[in-house]
């Protein structure tokens, strides 16, 4: 990575969550230049593919191949780079070696934020325990100490920001974001297109990014048609408040 690129990473669960929750910050990061890497978990080869399990015939490699293709194809009209790290899902299984790749990653890409699940989501465990792994190996890897070298450790752990679940009433998400993605909203239905597995979550989107549009317009005082809606974990330190 260039010394002077920005770069923000994505840890998701499955391919449908960072499409849904975060394409458009993922595209309009893209668009600024920054380098947006994401993480998937798994190939979403089990919860996210009841359309796929209807075709005879299917199995387990073939869905996750599928699903692959479809991840990867979506990732790149984002313009993000994507890495699989195929740990199962409903439910994930998480290696000590997935945890030493993950953290690697957040020193290899040194994020400026990253965007992951919320930290509760009791209608899908793999979402909280993604979101726990995320925060675990950002933490670790600013540790002096987990595999020191002669260079030393530069990394500085940076926020984080939960993007919205399905049902954020019942995940305590209260969002104190809202991005604007209205320039990037073609792009992101582009990446919804890509996942036709789940094509009765589409327009459920786009009106959950219609009413945060609505919520970001009234907030800021400036004209937003499509928006995404974050939670901050950590606070933020400022010079001024405005």
């Amino acid at each position: 990575m260039s010394g002077t690129q920005k770069s923000g990473l994505v840890v998701t669960a499955h391919p449908g969550d960072f499409v849904w929750r975060a394409g458009g910050a993922i595209a309009l990061h893209a668009k600024l230049g920054y380098r947006m890497k994401i993480v998937c978990f798994s190939f979403g080869e089990r919860g996210e593919s009841q359309g796929a399990w209807k075709q005879a015939g299917m199995t387990l490699e073939a869905c996750k191949q599928g699903r692959r293709a479809e991840a990867e194809a979506a990732a790149a009209i984002l313009g993000a780079e994507i890495e699989f790290f195929d740990s199962g899902d409903y439910p994930l299984h998480f290696t000590e070696a997935m945890m030493e790749r993950l953290i690697d990653i957040y020193r290899e890409v040194s994020p400026a934020f990253v965007l992951t699940h919320a930290v509760r989501d009791p209608y899908n465990v793999d979402h909280p325990k993604a979101s726990a792994i995320a925060q675990e190996a950002r933490i670790i890897a600013q540790a002096a100490g987990h595999k020191p070298g002669p260079g030393g450790v530069t990394y500085t752990a940076p926020q984080v920001f939960q993007f919205e679940p399905h049902q954020p009433e019942q995940c305590d998400f209260k969002p104190n974001r809202i991005l604007n993605i209205t320039e990037v909203w073609d792009q992101k239905w582009k990446a919804f297109e890509q996942l036709p597995a789940q094509r009765h979550l589409w327009d459920y989107y786009e009106r959950v990014a219609l009413n945060r549009g609505m919520q970001g317009g009234r907030n800021s005082g400036k004209a937003m048609k499509y928006g995404e809606a974050y939670q901050t974990i950590f606070p933020d330190a400022v010079e001024v408040l405005a």
